[in-house]
């Protein structure tokens, strides 16, 4: 739990063993952890939004700030990973192009629309939300990773992050997770529960369609699924 904490925030943790490495074991278990990991990111934006509120400002504003504060304590990896994925799959040519431009470091274009429609819609959606769907969606999009990361689905590259953690997963884990989530949306309405159903058809898509574009799951994949299903939380709850 330590490792996802300090690998999915700017808490300054130190995990013991960390300098000399991480196997694919504690990987694997540290990505199971990420689920209670937005569930604490998501209190922190529940806390934010309420002293925005009683500071009376406008409700997009708020939204914008709580984006920009969720980026900080994350150190924006997932925005990154967003950007990333929307130019790889905009670009022409096989997986080894794809990969290329992911690796570039700059956003291009279909990165730049994305960020801005994700964020955005995010701004918006975030200080209308009841807190428990706040909290929903910030478990729900930590527990994409799980779908990306499930056994079966290979990693893209031999080195990085999404080799690190590809096929770590035991469908049964990724499966009960999600089945915990729908449940615990339940006292917040049908909304809520189709929107975890959407959240996890988006991610499952994702993976799909990624692994055939880019030959498998990269850090950047986890980072787009995680924005997705954040985003289809907000907005669908």
């Amino acid at each position: 739990m330590k490792l996802a904490f300090s690998w999915l925030t700017v808490l300054p943790l130190r995990v013991a063993g960390i300098e000399h490495g991480v196997d694919k074991r504690a990987a694997g278990r540290a990505i199971a952890w990420t689920p209670v990991v937005g569930v604490v990111i998501g209190a922190f934006v529940v806390g934010v939004l309420h002293l925005l509120a009683i500071s009376n400002i406008s409700a997009l504003v708020a939204g914008f700030l709580v984006v920009g504060v969720v980026a900080l304590s994350t150190r924006g990896m997932h925005l990154d990973g967003l950007a990333d994925v929307a130019d790889g799959l905009g670009c022409y040519g096989p997986p080894e192009r794809a990969l290329k431009v992911m690796k570039d470091g700059g956003a291009g274009p279909f990165g730049v629309v994305s960020l801005i429609v994700v964020l955005g819609a995010q701004a918006a959606a975030l200080p209308h939300a009841h807190w428990g769907v706040v909290l929903l969606a910030f478990a729900t999009s930590r527990a994409a990773f799980g779908i990306c990361c499930l056994r079966g689905v290979p990693a893209a590259r031999p080195e990085g992050l999404g080799a690190l953690v590809a096929g770590t997963q035991h469908p049964l884990m990724v499966i009960g997770t999600w089945v915990v989530l729908a449940a615990a949306a339940i006292p917040l309405g049908w909304r809520a529960v189709v929107a975890v159903v959407v959240a996890f058809a988006l991610v499952w898509v994702l993976v799909k369609h990624t692994g055939k574009r880019f030959g498998g799951i990269t850090g950047d994949v986890l980072g787009a699924a995680a924005e997705i299903a954040l985003l289809a939380v907000l907005v669908i709850a």
